[in-house]
């Protein structure tokens, strides 16, 4: 059998050559320069615009960015079409498109006084694609949301350890940041004693796992109510509904408090448990491989078979996944365009073009930072996905009976597999790598959240009705995307979900870089174009086709008609079924308006030079 040493030496491989070489050519191309004030310094106010150290703030961008996507995306991917079209994808379309993405957007933003991707697409190409754009990343946030949500109660439904460590974890957080910046304490002190509270939360939920609703768990398990009471079921789980409702609620709330309070001291914990987690996990499929292999408590929590570093999950399926083991439970899933689709943020992930031009860029200490947090920082994303694809060769526990609800421990259990190799006891890898897991999610969850009220925010500009007030009050607009996601997925099928945020995500990311490439097009007649333009013309494509599939195929012609698949029956099941057909036609149109009208700007700024500014970008090439 072939062994996942092969999935880490190809990535490893090409995403260092891309950092040292095309990280370096696109860091000079944009002109990165330290003598330039960051927005962090120039509109420091103690809220938003908060400079941070380099660790702290690649602490909070990686941990926002590298939600449950690119685990749950590779490891789906690998079970329907094979690991090989995976891995590639991964591998060659990271460092070309998702981290030249996640660069340009940062970079963009610094040169915007650190706003949004909407805002700059607006100063070229006027209010109306402003709104356009804002809108659909609106949307998108909510679908974030419902996912990440979604996600995390899977997780800690899996793994109830998780959920007491998760709950330690944002505790330790809250605490540091008073530490840090109300006491005014060391920073090397507390970042010494809070990590290892972080690490040692690991033991605690093992010893004193935590359930909201009574179920099938480990014994000892803490249950909070005696009765599923009001809880909604959620892939046929009461406790995965509740904790859905619990993250919502957090998510909201967490979104609302100043980024110091919990949004920087919490991502950067977080930071050492995911280094931790995929550097650890990474090191141990070389250490594994060549000299110890997995430790022997490492077994098959289906067989009980001693697991091994050889691929148990097949290199290739067809491209309709016809000979894979989730052949048959899902919907007809043609490689092409779905295969982008469900790997998602592995690759390239609009989202980050949120992350990036809305806490990251506020928080810059200096313009040459962005290179390692916004190129660096999506390849790690991409080792992130790499160890997904090397947890789910070696377990390999199909999705088929329980959908998302197996495909997610498939991280937690092959990814402390793996690192049994490094003599850590199963018993302890296995929640230690959930709650690495949970951290991504947590993470992702309240700053998409937070992101959204940027947008609504800026979409509503200076109220003038009271419609519009409302609309603009943190308070109002975020309980209105924690209502609107928890209507999604309490009324929706997650197949269809995770396809809709899937093409969703990934169309905005061609957005984004089709802001980049205007930005570049109006600072200087002779930038190249190529760099930005071949990723955003490519995932335009593919993601547009792929959002048509998921309309037409799966939910007009599946949910609604009953032709592709059995219909919904249900009036809340329908409903949902028409909101995000709803959904896909207006991201659609959105999308195509403003590939118009940023075609019409760029053309016109490379004709004539009208539009071109002097303050949009250095005068280095």
């Amino acid at each position: 059998m072939v062994g996942v040493i092969w999935i880490v030496a190809l990535v490893l491989a090409t995403f260092t050559v891309a950092y040292v070489g095309y990280g370096r050519y696109l860091s000079q191309f944009v002109g990165l320069d330290d003598s330039r004030e960051t927005p962090a310094h120039k509109y420091q106010d103690g809220q938003e615009y908060v400079p941070a150290k380099k660790p702290v703030l690649l602490g909070h961008h990686y941990s926002s960015i590298a939600g449950g996507a690119p685990v749950v995306g590779p490891i789906t991917a690998a079970l329907v079409w094979g690991w090989v079209p995976a891995v590639l994808w991964v591998a060659i379309g990271n460092p070309l498109l998702g981290a030249v993405h996640d660069f340009v957007s940062l970079s963009s933003s610094l040169r915007h006084e650190g706003k949004s991707i909407g805002y700059i697409i607006g100063e070229y190409v006027g209010e109306r694609g402003k709104n356009m754009l804002l809108w659909f990343a609106f949307l998108l946030t909510i679908l974030v949301v419902a996912v990440f949500a979604l996600v995390i109660g899977v997780v800690l439904n899996a793994y109830p350890s998780a959920a007491t460590a998760s709950l330690l974890y944002v505790t330790l957080a809250f605490v540091f940041g008073v530490w840090l910046y109300q006491l005014g304490l060391p920073f090397s002190v507390g970042t010494v004693v809070f990590v290892a509270g972080v690490f040692a939360s690991v033991w605690v939920g093992i010893q004193y796992p935590l359930a909201i609703v009574p179920g099938d768990y480990p014994a000892g398990t803490i249950v909070l109510f005696d009765s599923a009471l009001f809880f909604p079921e959620l892939l046929e789980s009461a406790n995965i509904g509740a904790w859905v409702l619990v993250m919502l609620v957090y998510g909201a709330a967490a979104s609302i408090l100043p980024v110091w309070m919990l949004l920087q001291p919490r991502d950067y914990l977080s930071s050492f448990l995911l280094y931790t987690g995929v550097g650890g996990s990474l090191l141990a499929v070389i250490v594994g491989t060549f000299v110890t292999g997995m430790g022997t408590d490492a077994v098959h929590p289906e067989t009980g078979a001693q697991l091994s570093f050889d691929m148990t999950t097949g290199a290739w399926y067809g491209f309709f996944g016809a000979s894979g083991p989730l052949a048959g439970d899902l919907p007809l899933m043609p490689l092409f365009p779905l295969l982008f689709l469900t790997i998602a943020c592995g690759t390239i992930s609009g989202f980050h073009s949120l992350v990036s031009s809305g806490t990251t860029a506020k928080q810059l200490n200096k313009e040459t930072d962005a290179k390692l947090i916004g190129y660096g920082g999506m390849l790690a994303e991409g080792l992130l996905a790499a160890v997904a694809l090397c947890a789910v060769t070696v377990v390999a526990i199909p999705a088929a009976t329980g959908g998302i609800g197996l495909a997610l421990p498939n991280f937690a259990t092959g990814g402390g597999a793996i690192l049994t190799a490094l003599g850590i006891p199963f018993e302890y890898a296995a929640p230690f790598m959930a709650l690495v897991l949970a951290s991504f999610l947590l993470t992702s969850m309240d700053t998409a959240v937070r992101l959204g009220r940027y947008m609504l925010e800026e979409i509503v500009g200076t109220p003038e009705t009271q419609v519009e007030s409302y609309a603009a009050n943190r308070y109002v607009n975020t309980s209105v995307i924690a209502v609107v996601a928890f209507f999604l997925l309490a009324s929706g099928r997650w197949e269809d979900l995770w396809t809709l945020f899937g093409g969703a995500n990934q169309l905005l990311a061609s957005l984004a870089l089709l802001t980049g490439t205007i930005w570049l097009a109006n600072w200087d007649q002779s930038k190249q174009l190529i760099s930005t333009g071949g990723p955003m013309a490519l995932m335009g494509f593919i993601t547009t086709i792929g959002l048509l599939w998921t309309g037409l195929y799966q939910i007009l012609g599946g949910r609604l008609l009953g032709i592709t698949a059995d219909a919904e029956t249900g009036l809340l099941g329908q409903a949902s079924a028409v909101v995000q057909l709803v959904i896909i036609a207006v991201l659609i149109g959105l999308a195509l308006s403003l590939f118009k009208i940023g075609y019409d700007n760029m053309t016109t700024a490379r004709r004539t030079g009208d539009g071109l500014t002097t303050d949009v970008g250095s005068d280095d090439d």
